[in-house]
């Protein structure tokens, strides 16, 4: 069964009720990237009316890690799947409509299949750029994934 948007977001509802809470919404998924959106609003805000950076880092990480599980569940393999590092910068004030890309595909897909050939963990790191409704950067999220074949 192929992971869609309203699949993970049904996910984000039970299993990551902040994330559902706060609007964080996939957008789109496919074979090379993952696209997560959400609004500014009062519940998401910090004291100076911008988005809280905490729920810009989950709707990058989900970019990243809605990949991540994709990827998993296209490999038919049993594999753990975690957050090693991650870093952030911002760059404007986040207002309005902020999204989310990840074009990360290709290089789970490769350390899936290292991991699946040498039965080592492996790790991959992740790019996540903010941008607002006027096309301008906002933020960007690297996340360092590891990923393990299971026995």
């Amino acid at each position: 069964m192929e992971l869609t948007p309203s699949k993970i977001n049904l996910f984000n509802l039970f299993k990551l009720p902040a994330a559902f809470f706060t609007g964080i919404r996939v957008k789109a998924i496919n074979e090379s990237s993952c696209t997560v959106s959400v609004k500014h609003r009062w519940v998401n805000q910090n004291p100076f009316k911008s988005m809280f950076w905490a729920v810009q880092g989950m709707a990058a990480e989900l970019t990243t890690g809605a990949l991540v599980m994709a990827k998993i569940k296209h490999s038919g393999r049993n594999i753990s799947m975690l957050v090693l590092s991650n870093n952030a910068s911002f760059t404007k004030k986040a207002t309005g409509r902020i999204t989310f890309l990840c074009n990360d595909g290709e290089k789970v897909d490769e350390a899936i299949t290292k991991s699946i050939k040498t039965g080592e963990g492996q790790t991959v790191w992740m790019k996540s750029v903010g941008t607002n409704s006027d096309g301008v950067e906002v933020s960007t999220f690297n996340f360092e994934w590891t990923i393990k074949v299971k026995p």
